[in-house]
């Protein structure tokens, strides 16, 4: 009697253990690419404050629950404040990421990155990833050490939208505080706030709240600009304006001699000032592609004053509602192909 009890004790224990097997593979697989940031920060007592130290694989296993919903692996890409993030870092996010989604076995990518630079990389990615599986970037305000911490949340939430059917096609997307936002709309409205990224001119896309992911419309300004192996990205500055502007600082960039392309913060509707406009006639002149956005937060950019015809007349690019810094992404992908301001402009519009 004792041997059979002892027999089907060890049958039972072998099949609940096939049978967490087999739960396990039935989980949808995600990828952690990890580059850093206060998600990933400890506080350095030498120095006296928050350093960019956790591994992807720290993070992850700090997460309660993650395990019951999703199979995680991490790789390391950084372990950098995200100020400095690199496009180089971007082009290796997006291979990476375009890589592991071409396989059967990946459901979703979730970056770990700092929020100084976060909407920029969740840009590029959504631009230059070609699949339509989700790709969700995280981070967090508050670091692993502070007892409000809302890494773990977060990280938790990002993993519970990368893998929900309503997030295929949506493009790159930036999951914080519960909330769901396009790569496109999405900027950081806050220093120090949790609900620091916001869409301010259209709101969020979506929620991840305690009972489920829930999308409420879908982001409609969408491209993808494949990026072919070998393109190189070229070095695009940012140049803001403000009252004095004297044009001086773009005159220093052309006289470096290493400026591929460049972006203007300007007031307004986009308007700069006459130094600047004698300046940005210049850069045009040796061929050097030139977009104008708006250091305004929210609203797009129409030709609406004299201002506006004058640089659209010496080939000058407008921005449509990206900011600068989202503005910049798009003309280094978009110069990958083109440099003609007629064809750059087509992808501004789109």
């Amino acid at each position: 009697m004792n041997k059979h009890r002892f027999i089907t004790a060890a049958v039972v224990s072998v099949l609940l253990v096939l049978g967490a097997r087999a739960g396990e593979a039935q989980l949808p697989r995600v990828v952690v690419l990890a580059t850093g940031g206060t998600i990933a920060s400890v506080y350095d007592e030498e120095v006296g404050a928050l350093r960019a130290a956790l591994t992807g694989d720290e993070i992850v296993s700090s997460v309660e629950g993650l395990g019951e919903i999703a199979q995680v692996t991490v790789e390391q890409i950084a372990n950098i404040n995200s100020s400095d993030m690199t496009p180089a870092i971007w082009r290796a996010l997006s291979d990476r990421a375009n890589e592991l989604l071409a396989r059967s076995d990946v459901t979703a990518i979730v970056v770990t990155h700092g929020t100084d630079t976060l909407e920029e990389t969740a840009y590029f990615l959504d631009l230059s990833v070609t699949s339509d599986k989700p790709v969700v970037v995280v981070g967090a305000q508050r670091a692993p050490t502070m007892y409000d911490t809302d890494g773990p949340r977060n990280m938790l939430n990002a993993v519970r939208v990368a893998i929900s059917e309503e997030a295929v096609g949506m493009g790159t997307l930036v999951v914080m505080n519960g909330q769901i936002n396009a790569a496109r709309e999405v900027t950081k409205t806050n220093t120090l706030d949790v609900e620091t990224f916001q869409t301010l001119d259209f709101g969020l896309l979506g929620v991840a709240d305690i009972e489920t992911v829930r999308f409420y419309r879908r982001p409609m300004r969408r491209q993808t600009i494949a990026l072919e192996a070998g393109a190189a990205l070229g070095n695009v500055a940012i140049i803001a304006e403000y009252a004095g502007s004297d044009g001086r600082a773009i005159e220093l960039l052309l006289e470096d001699g290493n400026l591929d392309g460049l972006v203007v913060a300007g007031v307004g509707l986009g308007h700069v000032s006459k130094p600047t406009l004698a300046a940005l006639t210049k850069v045009r002149a040796r061929g050097i592609p030139v977009v104008v956005s708006s250091r305004v937060l929210t609203g797009r950019i129409v030709p609406l004053y004299t201002n506006n015809i004058e640089l659209l007349d010496i080939g000058v690019v407008q921005a449509d509602n990206l900011s600068p810094q989202k503005a910049r992404v798009l003309l280094m992908i978009a110069m990958t192909r083109t440099t003609d301001s007629e064809r750059l402009r087509a992808y501004f519009d789109r």
